[in-house]
């Protein structure tokens, strides 16, 4: 019997992506779901389903930096299609509010693989060293 071997798309044919490392400041405490419904919902809302279905949204990672009494600080991480970086950084950019209180959402910068954006831009202080 022989077995069929699943063929995986060669590079020159999978979709390019990107990485944006961002931070968000917030009255509250945001958790991934939170970023993650915050990121959809901005996207819809300010491009529409059609174009947000083009973006290949994912929201990798989300560290909690530092919370204090009145701001909560996490970074993160989302993948998104190379072609749609553009859109994607608008919509995020428009992310005001969450459950009435004020958040700000900021670029830190934009990678092309997960560890050169963690690495450049969550800077991560390694405590086992």
């Amino acid at each position: 019997m022989n077995k069929m071997k699943l063929k995986i798309l060669p590079p020159t044919l999978r979709n390019k992506k990107r990485y944006i490392a961002f931070e968000a400041i917030s009255k509250v405490p945001l958790t991934r779901e939170n970023v993650i419904s915050l990121v959809w919902e901005a996207s819809l809302n300010f491009h529409g389903e059609c174009k947000t279905s083009n973006f290949n949204l994912w929201i990798m990672k989300v560290w909690n930096i530092k919370s204090s009494n009145d701001k909560y600080i996490i970074k993160g991480i989302i993948q998104c299609n190379r072609d749609e970086l553009i859109a994607v950084r608008a919509a995020i950019s428009l992310i005001t509010n969450f459950k009435g209180k004020k958040v700000v959402f900021h670029t830190l910068g934009i990678s092309g693989t997960i560890k050169a954006a963690t690495k450049k831009f969550i800077k991560l202080e390694n405590k086992h060293k």
